[in-house]
């Protein structure tokens, strides 16, 4: 189990899980159910580890050989034979099929569009063998999390909860470039794509700073339509949108062109922070 967790990165479902909460309690609320209920709430919960699980695990497995020859990925569970091949591929295979079993338990527009965010975070692995833009794939799988939340609640789609996934979009795009600063180098000698391989790393912070700045913007401008399309928004939510903004701008003053020691606290520390916070603020705010 602890060889899985790891494979996975369980610890980084930090990121999108709380987006998926925010967007669970958005419809809660929209819905009249002041008194969540609980039981979407666990299928929801289910959902969300069955498909990053997935897509961890198949991204490690498409990985392994390049892992292998990478010196910041060789101990990883498959090059460094904690785990096999085929045992991660069947992971892989039974998350995906106990996420689209859950899907079909919610509703049914949750089960007819699961097969296409399989397809998205699955997907995601390949893309940097053939476009730069690998990065807004990945942004675009975590994005999912709040629409699909909401989608799971109310069984409909609605602008608010679109932005917020345009706004993970753009956040998770954003730090993922600044992640793949560590391994330009390589990535180049193995003809890999990515964004500081096609532009430099100079130019890479300032196309991650760009996509968290249009982060910010949407983020403030759901929140001003959160106001008038449910009629309840107040001072808590604010100091969440605060904090997140400031722990954005502060990850770009950690990490420079010619100074990626300190990628690790921008890429995970900071986010993580950002991410539970801002939905913690955000969901007191809708009920309490």
């Amino acid at each position: 189990m602890k060889q899985y967790l790891s494979l996975i990165k369980f610890s980084h479902t930090v990121f999108a899980l709380p987006f998926a909460l925010l967007g669970l309690f958005l419809g809660f609320f929209q819905t009249g159910k002041f008194i969540p209920d609980w039981f979407i709430l666990v299928k929801v919960l289910a959902c969300m580890v069955f498909a990053r699980s997935a897509a961890m695990a198949f991204n490690r497995y498409v990985d392994r050989d390049l892992d292998k020859t990478n010196p910041r990925t060789a101990m990883r569970e498959i090059p460094a034979g904690k785990i096999r091949p085929r045992q991660a591929l069947f992971f892989v295979i039974l998350n995906v099929l106990l996420f689209i079993a859950t899907t079909y338990w919610i509703n049914p527009i949750c089960f007819y569009l699961s097969p296409v965010a399989m397809t998205v975070v699955l997907g995601y692995s390949y893309t940097k063998r053939f476009t730069f833009l690998c990065h807004l794939v990945l942004g675009l799988g975590l994005s999912l999390a709040p629409i699909g939340a909401y989608l799971a609640v109310t069984g409909m789609f609605a602008l608010v909860p679109v932005l917020y996934s345009l706004s993970v979009l753009c956040w998770v795009s954003g730090f993922d470039i600044i992640y793949a600063l560590q391994d330009e180098r390589f990535d180049t000698e193995h003809r890999l794509r990515s964004i500081p391989v096609q532009f430099g790393a100079k130019t890479s912070l300032q196309i991650s700073s760009a996509l968290h700045f249009i982060c910010a913007t949407l983020i403030i401008y759901a929140s001003l339509l959160t106001k008038e399309y449910i009629g309840q928004l107040f001072w808590l939510h604010w100091i969440g949108v605060l904090i997140f903004i400031g722990l954005l701008i502060y990850q770009h003053t950690l990490v420079k062109a010619d100074q990626l020691d300190k990628v690790n606290l921008a890429f995970f520390t900071t986010n993580g922070i950002a991410s539970v916070l801002f939905s913690l603020f955000y969901i007191s705010d809708l009920f309490i």
